[in-house]
């Protein structure tokens, strides 16, 4: 781990979404030097399946050698902001950096996103940021080491990283636009940088995404807090760069990166927006058995009938269904498959004993799944992982994502049934 400097004691940071996760880890790391941490995010009551609110963050802070005001902020209401803003410069007497790290995600493509999503991602990520940077600034053009951090990807215009989810990606990229502008806006009077993973880190949102097993792939996401120390510990003329949280540790001497995993050893997650695109991704991945998250559009889907293989999967299918399956389950997927064997075929686990065929399903469908029959073959086969055929592309899903990722358990009972 990346040793504490001393060089935040007494800093005031404004972290948005510091409840939990990174923004929590970034806070954490600061308060080990004595910084002053201003705990801005929503959840003020306990979450039923996330951990943490602002006022047990806060108590984190103070154990670990900070000071902390805890401030319920939607990042989309500018009262609520500038009254943050307002109770930290009374209460500190001024703000030295912002961590912009709120942010919503929804990794549909655009038939499949809901405008209330959509306004929901460009309010939080994109208009949040700019308006929690444009109430701040004019504090931090008071400071004598002002810094702006953005946790957001470099601005990489390859396609394939716009394809899957468009609005996700212009809302994520707009906070990363304001690192653009704002960093030649203020140059030589305030830093204003980027920071993103180099892979997949263990939040609250990755497991949503991800489902069981992801979080082995992934680092924990004391890196992206110890990179962002050192960020913030620069000069305000270190300004304008979108960084990668390996690549500034590796730049402070920092060699063993196996400490961050949470699973030190295993194949990690790359995160989205780097280098590799989704599909040479899936191929590194499925040689170590990983489990990434993804949701985006694929081939349309055909209705024509099928049998030959797509015909032998459902036939262990059938052979693996029972009573206890359909209580664990208690879903209605639709397979809408397109290639060399095209068709829709269904899979009843609602009830009976579950059933499964072609053609539509008997009552409207909780999942639809869409993707080449090849693959689908390969995935009740245990040959593609759901999530990385999501991840690629190869896998469009429609409906309920938590039924979704209940169907990996009955691919591990085919796979024990020799497909």
């Amino acid at each position: 781990m990346l040793q504490n400097t001393g060089k935040l004691a007494g800093c005031t940071l404004f972290i948005t979404g510091a409840s939990r996760g990174i923004g929590k880890a970034i806070a954490l790391k600061a308060a080990r030097d004595g910084a002053n941490i201003i705990i801005a995010a929503k959840t003020a009551e306990p979450h039923p399946k996330l951990p943490g609110t602002i006022y047990t963050a806060a108590q984190e802070v103070e154990a670990a050698g900070g000071k902390a005001l805890a401030c319920v902020v939607d990042i989309r209401d500018e009262q609520q902001i500038g009254e943050a803003v307002q109770k930290a410069v009374d209460k500190f007497g001024g703000i030295d950096i912002l961590v912009n790290n709120a942010s919503a995600i929804s990794l549909t493509g655009t038939l499949e996103t809901p405008m209330k999503k959509v306004d929901l991602m460009l309010g939080i990520n994109l208009r949040g940021t700019y308006l929690t940077s444009k109430l701040v600034l004019p504090h931090l053009l008071k400071s004598r080491s002002p810094h702006i951090l953005n946790l957001s990807p470099p601005l990489n215009l390859n396609p394939v990283w716009f394809k899957n989810h468009t609005a996700y990606t212009m809302a994520k990229y707009g906070m990363s636009m304001c690192v653009l502008g704002m960093a030649e806006e203020f140059r030589g009077q305030i830093a204003v940088n980027a920071l993103w993973p180099r892979t997949a880190i263990q939040t609250a949102a990755m497991d949503m995404l991800g489902g069981d097993g992801v979080g082995k792939q992934c680092r924990t996401a004391d890196i992206m807090a110890d990179a962002a120390y050192a960020i913030l510990s620069k000069p305000k003329d270190y300004t304008g760069h979108f960084l990668v949280d390996e690549d500034v540790l590796k730049e402070q001497g920092i060699q063993n990166f196996d400490q961050y995993a949470v699973q030190p050893g295993h194949p990690l997650l790359p995160d989205f927006f780097l280098d590799e695109a989704p599909e040479s991704l899936v191929e590194q991945m499925e040689q170590h058995g990983a489990t990434p998250a993804f949701k985006p559009p694929t081939s349309t889907s055909a209705t024509s009938g099928s049998s030959g293989p797509i015909e032998s999967t459902f036939n262990v299918i059938r052979g693996v269904l029972s009573e206890d399956v359909v209580k664990l389950t208690q879903g209605i997927y639709q397979f809408d498959l397109s290639g060399e064997n095209p068709g829709v075929w269904f899979l009843d686990l609602k009830s009976g004993s579950g059933s499964a065929g072609q053609g539509q399903p008997p009552v409207k469908a909780d999942v639809v799944m869409t993707m080449d029959s090849n693959d689908f073959s390969k995935m009740f086969a245990g040959k593609l992982k759901p999530t990385m055929a999501f991840m690629s592309g190869k896998l469009r899903i429609k409906g309920d994502m938590a039924l979704a990722m209940k169907l990996e358990k009955l691919m591990g009972r085919m796979n024990k049934a020799k497909l």
